[in-house]
């Protein structure tokens, strides 16, 4: 499932004097942990190890730098699907491994709790309704990969032909959702797997 966003542009300019990369990964760790609105500029400049110039400079305003370091999330964590649909799994099999990775991924005790794309614009005013509809279509798009893929376990006889996936799918993003809330509060990898495993009980029957 490919990221349809637009990159934000970069301005031109003379060269950084520091790791573009690394600090855009040290930003991306400040609004993980505490989310788009309640992270300051004085947050991610302390973090980036950047005065507020340079942050402008280099990635614009503090949405654009959000923005890129969601896109910089996404590339590094597996949030998404695509991997586990490329591997010579069944549908079921497929929603199981990924639903296991989560549970793994958002309890990493070396990053923050829980899904960035979830949790790190939940509770923004108006103003900040731009990046709150970037990190709906980006969950839109899981929801929509999740679909494709249990639309195939119809055609190849896995599920049954009057299989609603996009209910089945709707209700696997839930859990993903819940899962990541799960983390925020603290709860454990075995937790979060016996959540998935609990949800894989809601698959219907072999045909």
């Amino acid at each position: 499932m490919e990221m349809t966003q637009d990159k934000p542009r970069k301005k031109a300019g003379r060269p950084l004097s520091f790791d573009r990369e690394l600090a855009l990964e040290r930003a991306m760790l400040v609004f993980w942990r505490y989310g788009y609105e309640a992270t300051s500029l004085n947050d991610l400049t302390c973090a980036m190890g950047i005065t507020p110039p340079s942050l402008y400079t280099a990635f614009g305003d503090k949405e654009r730098l959000f923005l890129e370091a969601v896109e910089y999330y996404l590339a590094k964590k597996p949030c998404f699907f695509e991997s586990i649909v490329a591997e010579p799994l069944t549908a079921k099999e497929s929603i199981r491994s990924y639903l296991e990775v989560i549970a793994i991924s958002q309890t990493d005790p070396n990053q923050p709790p829980g899904c960035m794309v979830v949790t790190s614009a939940t509770n923004c005013t108006a103003a900040s309704s731009h990046v709150q509809e970037v990190l709906a279509d980006y969950r839109g798009q899981m929801e929509a990969g999740i679909k494709d893929r249990l639309d195939r376990g119809v055609r190849e006889g896995e599920l049954a032909a009057d299989t609603d996936t996009a209910a089945m799918a709707s209700f696997f993003v839930t859990v993903i959702h819940g899962m990541s809330t799960q983390a925020r509060d603290n709860a454990g990898r075995e937790k979060l797997l016996a959540i998935g495993a609990q949800a894989m009980r809601a698959w219907p029957d072999p045909l």
